[in-house]
This record gives C-alpha cells, sequence and structure tokens, in this order.
C-alpha cells in the first residue's frame, strides 16, 4: 500500500454526446499514458470499432489517441471515469481506497440520453451519478427523466468470464437502443 493519491484524466464529452461512457479509474498503463483504456488487451476500442467496421478507428500515425478521441466523440460518444482519484496499487477495481467522485454536476451535455457503465465499480456509483446530472435535459427536456443508465460487462482484461463475442453484442445493444448504430 503506497499510500500515494493517484489522479484520473479528464472527459472526453462534446454537447453532441449521447452516450457518456462511464469506466471506474483508469489503470496503470492508461494512466502512464494519459491515455483511456491505454492497456493493449483491454477490449473498449476494440468494441467500438467492431461495432463501426464501416468507420476505421484512426492508427498512431493517423493521429493516434487525440484522433480516436474525435472519432469517439463523432459517434456521439463521452467519456469519463466515476472516480477522479483513489489510492491503489496496480490496476484492479478492487484495490481501490479512498477514492474520490468526479463531479459530474459540471458537465453540459444538452443531449445526453443515457450513461453506460463499463463494469460493476462504476455501476454502484449509477445513482449518485443520476442525481449529479439532474439539470442535464433528456430526450423529453426534463431534468434526467429520460437518462437511460446501464451497465455493461467490464471491457477489462480482468473480465475473463465474458468472451468478446458476448461483449461486443452488449454493448452494440445500447449503443443501438440510443440510435448510434
Amino acid at each position: 500500500m503506497t499510500g500515494l493519491v493517484l489522479r484520473g484524466l479528464a472527459p472526453i464529452v462534446s454537447p453532441d454526446t449521447v452516450v457518456l461512457i462511464l469506466g471506474s479509474f483508469p489503470g496503470a498503463r492508461s494512466l502512464s499514458l494519459g491515455q483511456y483504456y491505454g492497456h493493449p488487451q483491454n477490449h473498449f476500442w476494440k468494441i467500438l470499432q467492431a461495432v463501426w467496421p464501416e468507420h476505421p478507428l484512426p492508427t498512431d500515425a493517423e493521429g493516434g489517441y487525440a484522433a480516436r478521441c474525435d472519432w469517439l466523440l463523432a459517434r456521439g460518444l463521452g467519456l469519463w471515469d466515476v472516480y477522479a482519484a483513489c489510492e491503489r496499487d496496480g490496476s484492479l477495481d478492487a484495490d481501490i481506497r479512498a477514492a474520490v467522485v468526479n463531479d459530474f454536476a459540471g458537465l453540459k451535455l444538452p443531449r445526453l440520453l443515457a450513461i453506460a457503465h463499463n463494469g460493476g465499480e462504476s455501476f454502484r456509483h449509477r445513482q449518485r451519478v443520476l442525481a449529479s446530472l439532474a439539470g442535464q435535459p433528456g430526450a423529453t427536456g426534463t431534468a434526467n427523466a429520460a437518462i437511460g443508465v446501464h451497465q455493461l460487462p467490464s471491457t477489462s482484461p480482468a473480465n475473463a468470464s465474458w468472451r468478446f463475442e458476448r461483449k461486443l453484442a452488449a454493448w452494440r445493444d445500447i449503443f443501438t437502443r440510443y440510435g448510434l448504430a
């Protein structure tokens, strides 16, 4: 146990974000790179590419991570984590201690229809996240009345009980439900 406080990454959102994907907290590899889902065995980017095969995910030669973030935003997605900071050795959610939840109230997402939690640790905070987004207009224009909340299978390599195809089907279903796929 290091006691070192780790800080998360900035949100990747735009006024056109329809579905906000929330992880728990970036893994060690992602933090060292300053990139969401930076571990090569995490299925996150592979799942997104499989949902939209007609729109190739940019490579490092085509702008790298910044271009992937623009690609994600162009699909109507946003990305952030539930935790702004925590103490943790390694990358497992089970090792998170002294977590501080992000300030979701500061996000301006006028088209937001759904929160998609990437795994169980993120989903555990669904009520708190939804309450902090109370001022966001939903599909009906009323404060969060239409914001859907979903738990998706974690894209982490630690979630080995779900095969890639099963994860993909669950993620695709949510994007289709909100008109993104």
